[in-house]
């Protein structure tokens, strides 16, 4: 399995912290899980208002990793509030869907998102979003 250790800028050996968003626990373990074994520093919240709390206390967040449906707030209205923000909007913004539907994926990544992946989300989705992302 691909490791991002050492992606944490320059010389850094700190591992790149995701901020990873589900209201489901069982995805939101399961994400967790998966970027943890690429040797990221994880944070799992569950809803995009718990997001941008955290964001605003964190300035340390290499990536946002969040579903699209949830309560209150979805992913994509997350996305736009993250690249919205003058602090935030440098922060790469992954998608996670259980639905493959071009035009709402499409949306997103209009709107910045970074990458758009389909769940169940693999080992194989992290090692890309490693080269991807966190370059």
């Amino acid at each position: 399995m691909a490791s991002c250790k050492g992606l944490g800028g320059e010389g850094s050996a700190a591992a790149p912290h995701v901020l990873a968003v589900d209201d489901s626990s069982v995805d939101r373990a399961v994400i967790a899980s998966i970027l943890r074994s690429s040797r990221f520093r994880v944070t799992a919240v569950d809803s995009g208002k718990r997001a941008l709390e955290l964001l605003g206390s964190e300035p340390n967040v290499s990536m946002i990793i969040t579903d699209y449906w949830m309560p209150e707030m979805t992913g994509y209205e997350l996305l736009k509030k993250v690249k919205e923000s003058s602090r935030l909007k440098e922060i790469p913004v992954v998608i996670m869907s259980s639905e493959n539907v071009p035009t709402r994926i499409n949306r997103c990544l209009e709107e910045g998102a970074e990458d758009f992946l389909l769940k169940p989300v693999r080992p194989s989705d992290v090692s890309r979003l490693c080269s991807r992302v966190l370059r």
